[in-house]
């Protein structure tokens, strides 16, 4: 009898958060194609995503929610269980960006970007965890980080301050929950193709300089994140903590 690659995520249940396109959506896909449940969640709706999965034999049970609203979490993580059965994966994906001059950044859109890319994470990741004790499991979370986790960009203020306290966050997770069997990790992103990054995309003198600074010369597909968040969900992972993993076509080591 073959043994189970350490790579099956058979019999497992995940929650992806923003699954309803671009990088969600194709780590909600090589979740469910690796053998998860996914339930993908976030206030738009997940028809597309759910096409996506059952065409692709997976299963995928879509959830309404909206992550910035005060005390959300433990809902949507009890509702996600009702859907699946106990969660063992945890994907924090959601995540908005705002851009403008740091001299003309306004409060609205530094407390919008910070609520959902930072505290609404957090706040999953605390009543996934106390569900997972409760339960006595171990589980898996993997938080979108970014690659202004290490740098500081531009324009992006209070962007680049939740992706470098996202990471921080993950590390600090991972220390206090590794010794519970809970693995906490992140994928930094370099520059996909996703509603995001059309803007600079359709830019030919900035798409040009994104490419020429990217080694691998091309953007990142959403597929390419998939990968690394099963990796990181899987057992192949079990003894990986508080790891922030750049997924850039080679954007940081240039």
């Amino acid at each position: 009898m073959a043994a189970r690659s350490p790579f099956d995520l058979s019999g497992r249940a995940a929650l992806v958060t923003g699954a309803n396109t671009g990088i969600g959506q194709g780590i909600a896909l090589a979740l469910a194609e690796a053998g998860a449940t996914v339930v993908a969640a976030g206030r738009s709706a997940m028809d597309e995503t759910v096409a996506l999965l059952r065409q692709a034999g997976g299963a995928c049970l879509p959830l309404q929610a909206d992550l910035q609203q005060n005390g959300v979490a433990p809902r949507v993580i009890e509702e996600a269980t009702a859907l699946a059965g106990p969660l063992d994966i945890l994907v924090n994906n959601a995540g908005i960006i705002r851009r403008a001059d740091a001299l003309d950044f306004g409060e609205a859109d530094w407390d919008e970007v910070m609520n959902l890319n930072l505290k609404a994470n957090f706040f999953l990741a605390q009543a996934f965890a106390r569900a997972a004790l409760a339960a006595g499991r171990g589980g898996s979370i993997v938080n979108i980080a970014s690659l202004l986790s290490f740098q500081g960009g531009i324009r992006v203020a209070s962007y680049t301050a939740s992706k470098s306290g996202l990471a921080g966050l993950t590390r600090l997770l991972a220390c206090e929950w590794a010794q519970h069997g809970i693995n906490v990790n992140a994928i930094a992103p370099g520059y996909v193709e996703t509603n995001n990054t059309q803007a600079l995309r359709a830019d030919t003198e900035r798409n040009a300089a994104i490419l020429a600074r990217i080694p691998a010369g091309r953007w990142g597909k959403p597929s390419d994140i998939g990968g690394a968040a099963v990796f990181l969900a899987s057992d192949a992972a079990a003894y990986m903590h508080g790891a922030v993993i750049p997924v850039d076509g080679g954007w940081l080591a240039r």
